[in-house]
């Protein structure tokens, strides 16, 4: 059986058709009888063409069109056609039936587009009253988080200067009360144990009396050992003198090596600040070349304009300057078909 159908053309994701006669048993993209006509629905001009004269052909001879091949022959007015023939109507009467059924066509499709119309308008509304509130609300926030704040601070300088300006609790009188009394105890047992020292004295006078012959010989052993100290004491300074005076020899050595090391240490100072002073001024350059790039003005983003805006911004721009307008946060349907729009142009 001969059908007429739609073969693909066109690369991935950008499609447009032929509309062909073929054999209902060849493939898609197979061979095909005859080329009819062309339908691009993908693009917003919706191109069609087709050969009137052969697709009618066809349809005399007994081609059947396959469902999207007769909705687009029903919508141009060729199905309509063939009614008419097929009731033997004569060329006149085919040409004013079709002009009536166009005309009825086109004033239901006017109606159709103001109703397009006042729907995106409403659409567009709808965006801008969205987008109002929800800067308000973030304002409203951003108030409400500074009153706490200010809130916070001014009670934390009330209690501060209340704390100032408190006084002495009862706790810490009775604290001081305690202390002062645990003071007087200890002096008490203090005087009582001197008490007793003196009481135990006064009972041993004799005691003390056979003391001093003791005492007189401890004393002269003590001596004997002063003596033996101070000798060694002496022995030790002189050894001391003898190596101080071994040492002051020995400086102006240590001296001049040290004065070549301090000359050393002096160079390699030097170049130290030599590169440190060349990496200051290579940070210099990086900091000059960064701040350069901060100064330049900030690539604009559709989600900081409404939608008005952001649709005249790009459909006033090329689509080279618009790389990055439209974020992929982008939630507005207007803006998003603009975007869609401009691409495809």
């Amino acid at each position: 059986m001969i059908t007429l159908r739609l073969q693909r053309k066109g690369r991935k994701k950008r499609p447009f058709y032929h509309i062909v006669v073929a054999d209902s048993r060849s493939p898609r993209d197979g061979r095909i009888i005859e080329r009819l006509g062309r339908y691009d629905d993908v693009s917003e001009k919706k191109e069609l063409t087709y050969d009137e004269e052969r697709v009618i052909h066809w349809l005399k001879i007994g081609a059947q069109p396959s469902n999207t091949v007769r909705n687009i022959l029903k919508h141009e007015g060729i199905m309509y056609k063939m009614h008419l023939m097929r009731w033997g109507k004569t060329d006149e009467e085919i040409e004013a039936a079709l002009t009536e059924w166009r005309e009825a066509k086109e004033a239901k499709a006017g109606d159709e587009t103001v109703s397009r119309k006042a729907q995106q308008k409403e659409l567009l509304k709808a965006e801008e009253k969205e987008y109002k509130k929800q800067v308000e609300e973030k304002a409203a926030a951003a108030a409400k988080e500074l009153e706490r704040k200010k809130a916070e601070e001014a009670r934390a300088k009330e209690e501060e200067e209340k704390a100032k300006e408190e006084p002495k609790t009862p706790a810490g009188e009775i604290e001081a009360a305690l202390e002062a009394d645990k003071e007087s105890k200890e002096e008490e047992t203090e005087a009582k144990a001197d008490d007793k020292a003196a009481a135990e004295t006064e009972e041993a006078p004799a005691e003390e009396k056979e003391e001093p012959k003791a005492k007189a010989a401890e004393e002269a052993e003590e001596a004997e050992e002063v003596t033996a100290d101070d000798s060694d004491k002496e022995e030790k300074k002189a050894a001391k003198e003898t190596e101080e005076e071994d040492s002051k020899e020995e400086e102006p050595k240590a001296d001049a090596a040290s004065e070549d090391d301090s000359e050393e240490e002096k160079e390699e100072e030097e170049e130290k600040k030599a590169e440190a002073k060349e990496e200051e001024t290579e940070a210099k350059a990086d900091d000059s070349d960064d701040q350069k790039e901060e100064e330049k003005a900030p690539a604009q983003v559709s989600t900081d304009m409404n939608a008005n805006e952001a649709i005249d911004h790009i459909k006033d721009t090329p689509l080279e300057e618009l790389e990055g307008f439209v974020p992929d946060d982008e939630d507005r349907v207007t803006v998003q078909r603009a975007w869609d729009s401009k691409q495809s142009d």
